[in-house]
């Protein structure tokens, strides 16, 4: 939870892995003065290879764009997202940019950044402070429109369907922008025919390990599942490896609908394992050096961007997946 920029149908040029405080390489200039700008970049983590590559853009684009990136991992824990962000302040970056691991809980060391008068610019995950002015811009998709689609296309095939459609749904990290938006976009669509029922519903935590294990105990304890929808490919395509190893084919015995679009989960669709992925982009480096440069030289800049983004079937995967960055 959460995003992608490669696929060549971006209104916005968009950027994921290193270790804390990797530079680009290119001289500091601390927090302004005549050197480069310095951008305090604060990570998730590594969760998904969206993730890893959505960190490799941001580090290859601000090498680049000649800005000067200190860079930290936050290992999917809130507070060392924090810890990040006021060691940026101490250290007077130019900018701040982070993904938030979670939507809420940001409000005071985010005042803390604008009483330093240090712009931060919010990447791939939003956060809910009613409080616009404690950060310059989103840039990222929009989740819950993401979540829609998923459940567009789950109408759309199962619109013949004459019993119960069960769904089992596998959601992001608790808590965070993209498995709230997702799970609200998904269900608000299905909501509206009866037959389709979320007959079971826990968080995978984005990871391939947690969704394959969280899909075995979903096997177990649920006697006829028609369908899986997984917030993100990584955790769909540990779900294939539980479905498989219960004797049962992904794809055709369950039908699963997924979102991000990474190479791996491109070529489970491709090979048939997973039925339709919608697309949530993770290069988002470009843009976002754009933003930082903006930002750092005092300019107005829309407070959301978002990405622009399709969905795939297996035809249109196999067309994409040769020319896949990520």
């Amino acid at each position: 939870m959460g995003r992608r920029r490669g696929h060549g149908r971006c209104s916005v040029a968009v950027s994921s892995c290193g270790s804390s405080d990797g530079g680009s390489g290119n001289a500091s200039g601390g927090g302004g003065g005549g050197g480069a700008i310095t951008l305090g970049f604060a990570q998730v983590g590594a969760e998904s290879g969206w993730r890893t590559a959505n960190t490799k853009s941001i580090q290859e684009s601000a090498k680049s764009a000649g800005i000067d990136l200190k860079f930290s991992d936050a290992q999917q824990k809130q507070e060392n997202q924090i810890k990040a962000i006021r060691s940026y302040i101490q250290q007077k970056v130019k900018v701040i940019a982070f993904s938030p691991v979670v939507e809420s809980g940001w409000e005071t060391v985010l005042k803390e950044a604008k009483t330093a008068n240090i712009p931060v610019i919010l990447t791939d995950r939003a956060i809910d402070s009613p409080d616009k002015t404690l950060y310059k811009s989103f840039l990222g998709s929009d989740f819950i429109k993401e979540g829609q689609k998923a459940g567009q296309w789950l109408t759309k095939e199962f619109a013949s369907a004459s019993g119960d459609v069960n769904i089992v749904e596998l959601q992001g990290t608790t808590g965070s922008a993209p498995a709230n938006d997702r799970k609200k976009g998904f269900a608000d669509v299905i909501a509206a025919d009866p037959k389709f029922k979320v007959v079971a519903s826990q968080t995978g935590d984005f990871t391939r390990a947690k969704g394959k294990e969280v899909m075995e105990a979903f096997l177990k304890s649920q006697s006829k599942i028609d369908v899986l929808y997984a917030h993100n490919d990584d955790m769909a395509l540990g779900a294939i490896e539980a479905i498989e190893g219960a004797g049962k084919k992904p794809g055709q015995d369950i039908k699963i609908v997924s979102i991000d679009a990474v190479r791996d989960g491109m070529q489970a669709l491709s090979d048939g394992k997973i039925s339709y992925i919608v697309e949530c982009n993770p290069l988002l480096g470009p843009q976002l050096m754009e933003l930082v440069k903006k930002v750092s030289a005092g300019q107005e800049v829309p407070q959301r961007i978002e990405t622009e983004e399709t969905e795939f079937d297996q035809a249109k995967a196999k067309t994409a997946l040769p020319q896949r960055q990520y």
